[in-house]
C-alpha cells in the first residue's frame, strides 16, 4: 500500500511540474522506479523553461530534455521496428493463424477439462485475437462463446461490460454476471494492469474442445519429442 501511494504522489509532482531529482528528495525513491512510473509523463519544453526562469538548475533541465529526446527516439525505433516485422509476417495464411492460436492456447489457456476452453486475460488484444482465431481460423460460431469478467470494487459494472462487448464484438446477452473483488482498482492498474478488469473467454463444446487440445498437444509433442526426455 505505501508503494501505491508513493505512485500516485510522484504522479501528482510530476504534473506541477518537478523534476526526477526533486520528486525523488521528498519521496525517497530511487530514480530507477521514478522512470518507470513517469515514463509517460514528460515535462512539456515549454515547462522546463518556465523552471529555467525560476532558478531551475540547467543541469536538471538537460536532464530532463534528454530523458525526452532519448523517448522519442526509442518510440521512433520501436514504430519502424514494428514496420519492417509487419511486412515479414503478413498477410498470414491460413496454417500460420491456425499454428498460432494453438501456441496462444498452450500459453494461456486452461487444458485440465475436455468438454470446454477457456482464457482468461486483462490484455483486450489477446482476447480479440483468440476470439479471431476461434472464429475464423477454426469456424466456431460466434454465439457459442461465453463471456465471464472478473472487476474490482469501485468499477463501473455496465460500462466494463459495455466495454468488453465493443472490444470483443459479443453480444451483451453472452456476457454472464462479474465476479466483484474486494480489491482496489488503483491496486491493480498501479502493478501495470489494464485498468478494466479480467475477461475470461470460454466455450462449451466437447467436439470442439477436444480438436483444439490435441492440436496444442500435437505442436508439444513435435516440439519436445519422447527421444530427448522431456
Amino acid at each position: 500500500m505505501a508503494r501505491l501511494k508513493d505512485h500516485e504522489r510522484a504522479l501528482a509532482l510530476r504534473k506541477k511540474g518537478m523534476s526526477y531529482s526533486q520528486i525523488k528528495d521528498i519521496l525517497g525513491v530511487s530514480k530507477g522506479t521514478l522512470s518507470y512510473w513517469l515514463k509517460n509523463n514528460p515535462l512539456p519544453e515549454d515547462k522546463i523553461k518556465e523552471l529555467e526562469k525560476l532558478g531551475w538548475e540547467k543541469s536538471e533541465c538537460a536532464i530532463e530534455r534528454f530523458r525526452e529526446t532519448m523517448r522519442i527516439k526509442k518510440e521512433k525505433r520501436y514504430r519502424e521496428l514494428c514496420k519492417a516485422q509487419e511486412k515479414s509476417i503478413f498477410p498470414l495464411t491460413k496454417e500460420s493463424l491456425v499454428i498460432a492460436g494453438f501456441m496462444l492456447y498452450w500459453a494461456e489457456g486452461t487444458k485440465g477439462r475436455m468438454n470446454s476452453l477457456e482464457m482468461a486475460n486483462s490484455d483486450p488484444h489477446m482476447l480479440y485475437f483468440f476470439i479471431y482465431w476461434l472464429t475464423d481460423a477454426m469456424s466456431l460460431s460466434r454465439d457459442k462463446i461465453i463471456i465471464h469478467l472478473h472487476l474490482y470494487d469501485g468499477m463501473n459494472v455496465q460500462k466494463e461490460i459495455d466495454y468488453w462487448s465493443r472490444i470483443l464484438n459479443i453480444p451483451i446477452d453472452q456476457f454472464r454476471k462479474p465476479y466483484i473483488k474486494k480489491t482496489s482498482q488503483k491496486r491493480i492498474n498501479h502493478k501495470g494492469g489494464f485498468g478494466h478488469g479480467t475477461c475470461k473467454i470460454r466455450v462449451y463444446d466437447t467436439s470442439f474442445a477436444e480438436n483444439v487440445l490435441m492440436g496444442v498437444k500435437a505442436i508439444r509433442n513435435y516440439c519436445t519429442p519422447q527421444k530427448k526426455g522431456m
